[in-house]
């Protein structure tokens, strides 16, 4: 018992280092990616081929003065980075990344935690990613601030109906909702070839419930400033963009679970495969930050309620339909 408890922390501690120096190396790797597709110069000062430039900008953070506006919701202002952070570590808990391995005589899971509800889990823990958001907007007392919370609120209920819906689909396809057995299930066919439509859908959301780029309403400088983080810098700031990277990773490793086969490959490497499908999909938020404008609001709403969800109602109920027969 005292074994099990040790491996789990053991792998969380891992998780968590490798994911924040992922976060860590993906800010660089997008301003690379994006200055090369802009025909402009990107970071390549800072050690050789600007390789260090993630370390220099963790000191210049944890080095900036933390200031505090008057008038916050001192407890509720502090929480809310460490929200946003929490909720998307929490997702690779669920995740499988791999199969078993032998380690110290152990027969060790790549997997933390595998739930028999795991789809249920992740979707309860990815709608009260919300909550940091709109409590740092709510907490800091600047209308700006204000008006990103809350169009980050409206944006991932919309959001998340279809996301949940392309969700489902998978569900019904595998007849499970643990994720390790839906990977199973993809031994032999990925449920993106069967279900294209669901996993397109899943695609469109997955940058809405990430407030990534052409759907970051919440963040947009030209109308809030900053938004939800406008009164928010040092290592506070740091938290929240940590943990929009890391939520990036989490959606990618979704897909990449639910829709691309998990680890499965050719060849006995199961954790290269997962890591680089996951770097394909992590390549394609920066691809497309890179290239296409933002959304205004009205088409965002509108755009999630009046194609999105039916779309998606009507993928479940075909699926549904070819599941049964």
């Amino acid at each position: 018992m005292l074994g099990d408890t040790v491996e789990v922390l053991v792998k969380g501690l891992v998780m968590i280092l490798i994911l924040f120096g992922a976060a860590a190396y993906m800010t660089f790797c997008e301003r690379v990616l994006m200055a090369r597709m802009q025909l402009r110069l990107g970071p390549n000062r800072v050690g050789p081929w600007g390789l260090l430039q993630p370390i220099a900008d963790g000191i210049k953070l944890l080095c900036k003065e933390s200031f505090q506006p008057g008038s916050v919701d001192k407890l509720t202002y502090w929480l809310a980075p460490s929200i946003s952070l929490f909720m998307a570590l929490f997702a690779f808990v669920l995740i499988p990344v791999g199969g078993n391995v032998e380690l110290f005589g152990r027969t060790i899971s790549l997997q933390i935690a595998d739930v028999n509800a795991g789809i249920l889990f992740l979707l309860a823990f990815s709608s009260l990613a919300v909550y940091g958001v709109v409590l740092a907007g709510w907490s800091s007392n600047n209308r700006y601030s204000m008006l990103g919370g809350l169009r980050g609120t409206a944006q991932m209920i919309s959001y998340e109906i279809p996301m949940g819906i392309s969700l489902l689909t998978v569900v019904l396809a595998a007849g499970t909702l643990s994720l390790s057995k839906i990977v199973e299930a993809q031994s032999d066919h990925w449920y993106i070839w069967a279900n294209p439509i669901g996993f397109i859908i899943y695609v469109i959301t997955a940058f809405a419930e990430t407030n990534r780029a052409p759907f970051d309403l919440p963040e947009a400088e030209q109308e809030l400033t900053g938004g939800y983080h406008t009164e928010y810098g040092g290592m506070k700031f740091a938290i929240f963009f940590l943990g929009e990277y890391i939520n990036i990773l989490a959606v990618s490793a979704i897909a990449v679970t639910l829709f691309l086969g998990g680890w499965h490959g050719p060849g006995d490497l199961p954790v290269v495969w997962f890591a680089l499908k996951v770097a394909a999909f992590v390549f394609l938020f920066m691809w497309v930050r890179a290239t296409m404008p933002r959304f205004r609001y009205d088409q965002l709403m509108s755009f999630g309620w009046k194609v999105l969800i039916p779309i998606a109602t009507l993928n479940l109920f075909l699926t549904a339909y070819f599941t049964l027969v």
